[in-house]
């Protein structure tokens, strides 16, 4: 594969090298294997449940050691709401109001989300507004039929010469009405984050954003500050980070040859979440909780949110303590059998790590290596909630090519479904992932882990998207819960539905949880 010299000085000034990008072609070429699924995680076999007794030591323990710790909640947020409003998208480009009445549109079409938009729009936390707006832009709308003024209502959420809500940034629309004001989901984040992430009366909270909305998510915090800082009694240290650069992946065509863009550049595409690594791996923080953008609730609810947090925040610390005791413990090498074989067992029953079969056979100064490197590691403890048909991946025990078992989140499109055995097991998973992390990425003696050293490169994903009506390939990074957190040490809880709250179509916004 040979690059014209500007091609290359293209890649040089992404942060990448020739060799990078020739190995991501040979990736396409190659292929990369689908994950070996060994059983679903279930309650009792890689998922704990706790007493409502245990809950609350757990999270008070964590209250307790939290003022001395430097505590950063981090928020993927760059997504536009572009998915938010694809039905009406659609709608907006196949409805007739000439040749069709929107219930008539409704029935041909089966288009079950557009009329439950429809009986619930005024609930919205928009309503107002867009309708307002829309009297703005159309002179004559009173006297518009009903259907008329449906579909200019429609236009006015998502022309983009009107409000262009598809297109905004996910974090800054109305989520969320109250009496005396609208909250976006920026907004939620901060009241939700200072419940329990506040030390010393100051909250650290981190957005992952496209760096062309930077300027106005400044601008939401600039105009929030005062009423967030006072309602909560704490200072607010909000950073932001963009996806880099250097984690952008070469696209192919369906022959696996790089995509020329008109003027010969070569064609790049984000590599999705994962690519978020390089972001949370330049952090310091004593505890990081991670939690999608849309996944929050009004006030009334962020208390019970609020609770679960801290519970797995007080698994995590306590777990935590207890391994960098046995750290500390494996630095001396005078260590009794009984004393390695409870190090084994910790690693076993707390941390749900497989310890070989073959471990009891080693001698003495082999045991210490190996359960030192079984310990030393970034720890994640996960929220789990049961599965009600809701997309996303799930909590799996997986079996990877040198045989070696493990707790893992995978997601369905890594899974062969051709393969009967491997799609009953995904079918009977009772769990799925809601993106509730609370990761621990120091060691024993207080430095950060390189958290690039955990990565498992070969669940990356290879996937199908179009470029000028043109079918391509696109590589996407191992996803950052999945792949590149794939040889933390993972202890998934049960936790609540009702903490499970995303936006993933506008219609959930109708949703209980979002009404005040």
């Amino acid at each position: 594969m040979n690059f014209t010299k500007a091609q290359i000085k293209q890649i040089e000034d992404k942060g990448l090298t020739v060799e990078k990008v020739l190995k991501q072609i040979e990736t396409f070429k190659s292929g990369l294997p689908l994950i070996n699924l060994e059983s679903a995680a279930i309650l009792g076999h890689g998922i704990f449940s706790f007493s409502e007794e245990e809950k609350q030591e757990y999270a008070t323990f964590y209250d307790t050691k939290k003022e001395d710790l430097n505590i950063v909640k981090f928020v993927p947020a760059s997504g536009a709401a572009t998915r938010m409003f694809k039905f009406l998208f659609e709608f907006l480009d196949t409805y007739n109001p000439k040749k069709d009445t929107i219930n008539g549109f409704v029935n041909k079409q089966k288009a079950n989300e557009l009329l439950v938009f429809g009986v619930g729009v005024e609930k919205l936390p928009f309503y107002d507004v867009v309708f307002n707006e829309t009297k703005k832009y159309v002179s004559n709308f009173d006297s518009l039929s009903a259907d008329l003024k449906a579909l200019e209502f429609i236009k006015t959420m998502l022309n983009e010469d009107r409000l262009n809500y598809g297109f905004s940034p996910k974090g800054l629309l109305p989520f969320h009405k109250y009496k005396d004001h609208i909250a976006t989901a920026f907004e939620e984040h901060l009241f939700e984050a200072a419940l329990y992430t506040s030390t010393k009366s100051k909250v650290s909270i981190h957005f992952t954003i496209s760096e062309i909305y930077k300027d106005i998510f400044n601008e939401e915090f600039k105009r929030i500050q005062k009423t967030v800082e006072h309602k909560t009694n704490s200072t607010f240290n909000i950073t932001y980070s963009y996806q880099k650069e250097e984690t952008d992946t070469i696209a192919v065509n369906t022959k696996n040859q790089p995509i020329e863009n008109p003027d010969g550049t070569l064609y790049f595409r984000p590599s999705g979440h994962g690519a978020l690594l390089c972001n949370l791996n330049d952090f310091e923080g004593d505890i990081l909780f991670i939690k999608n953008i849309d996944n929050v609730v009004v006030y009334k609810y962020q208390k019970e949110v609020a609770k679960y947090k801290k519970v797995l925040a007080g698994i995590l610390l306590s777990e935590q303590q207890q391994a960098f005791s046995y750290l500390e413990q494996l630095e001396n090498e005078n260590q009794t059998e009984i004393q390695l074989l409870e190090i084994a067992r910790f690693l076993r029953k707390k941390l749900n790590v497989i310890v070989s079969n073959e471990f009891e056979k080693y001698s003495i100064k082999y045991q210490i290596e190996y359960l030192r490197n079984k310990l030393n590691r970034p720890i994640r403890v996960c929220g789990m909630v049961r599965n009600e048909g809701e997309p996303g991946g799930g909590p799996f025990w997986v079996k990877s090519e040198n045989g070696t078992v493990s707790l893992q989140i995978v997601e369905s499109a890594q899974v062969d479904k051709k393969n009967k055995h491997q799609k009953n097991i995904l079918k009977n998973a009772t769990h799925f992932n809601p993106v509730d992390l609370v990761c621990g990425i120091k060691n024993y003696k207080g430095k950060t882990f390189d958290l690039s050293n955990y990565v498992d490169p070969k669940t990356a994903f290879i996937t199908m998207k179009t470029k000028t009506g043109k079918d391509i390939k696109a590589l996407e990074s191992p996803g950052l819960w999945n792949g590149s957190m794939a040889n933390w040490n993972t202890i998934f809880v049960e936790v609540p539905l009702a903490t499970f709250n995303p936006v993933k179509t506008v219609t959930d916004l109708l949703k209980v949880m979002h009404q005040d």
